[in-house]
């Protein structure tokens, strides 16, 4: 079995047969591991549409200018969660972003790993406070003459500190969740929103088909697309009408039907 990078020639049959292959059938056919095929085509075909879709956003955000800026402002982890978060916000708004819009979504994305900075650093405080109430404890059950009280007073006073800064960060927390909330209201980025366009947009189904009836252009652009989707349908169920292999090794037609059933 090979080892190594993949050739140019290896990852050029990869993604023209990545649709129709399973990734064990590829790794067969060029003597590879059959996980190393899988992660590659994750990483830089994706296995449906949308993931192919983030993967082009997520090459994008690469490219941009400021994703240096932002790798010094996060850690690989969060860095790793802005690329979800942007890949998903991307496709919701179906790549109709203006540059304005996408620095909304960058401030908004920074804001929701803020977010999780905060409640990372309220978890660990209480982790911390809980430790030094066990040490108080066990230093209170000492004999009273054996008690270091300089030392519980020390440990009381860094609970206290501890205590006092969950309160800040609380606060912190509520504020970035505030400003999150106006920066997805600014996108319109909420449910309620996008059903409230929905209910405003004065297109119903009479103007849609008058304007087919009076506009020359618009007619002709609906009908090449009905065309379009005829020819791709067809396409389609040929494709499918044939012998497809299974990865459990089993041979079958996805579109069984008696037009397209084969003699045996």
């Amino acid at each position: 079995m090979k080892k190594g990078r993949f050739s140019t020639e290896e990852q050029t049959f990869i993604e023209a047969h990545a649709e129709r292959f399973s990734p064990e059938q590829i790794a067969t056919h060029l003597d590879r591991d059959p996980s190393s095929i899988r992660n590659w085509i994750e990483s830089n075909v994706g296995f449906s549409t949308s993931q192919k879709q983030e993967l082009v956003v997520a090459n994008e955000l690469r490219s941009k200018p400021y994703y240096k800026e932002l790798n010094k402002q996060f850690d690989a982890e969060e860095l790793e969660m802005f690329q979800f978060h942007f890949k998903k916000m991307w496709s919701q708004f179906k790549d109709d972003v203006f540059h304005t819009e996408e620095m909304q979504i960058v401030d908004t994305i920074k804001l929701e790993i803020l977010m999780n900075r905060v409640l990372r650093g309220q978890n660990e405080n209480v982790s911390e406070i809980s430790d030094l109430e066990n040490l108080v404890a066990a230093e209170k059950r000492l004999p009273k003459d054996e008690r270091d009280h300089d030392y519980i007073l020390n440990v009381e006073r860094q609970m206290a500190i501890l205590r006092a800064a969950q309160e800040t960060l609380s606060k912190d927390y509520k504020d970035l969740q505030t400003r999150k909330a106006i920066m997805l209201k600014d996108l319109k980025g909420t449910r309620e929103q996008r059903i409230k366009a929905i209910e405003d947009s004065k297109q119903t189904f009479a103007s849609f088909v008058k304007k087919i009836a009076i506009d020359p252009e618009f007619r002709e652009g609906i009908g090449i697309e009905m065309e379009k989707m005829r020819l791709a349908t067809e396409a389609e169920k040929k494709r499918l009408s044939e012998y497809t292999n299974y990865e459990d090794g089993s041979v079958d037609q996805p579109f069984l039907t008696s037009d397209t059933i084969k003699e045996e």
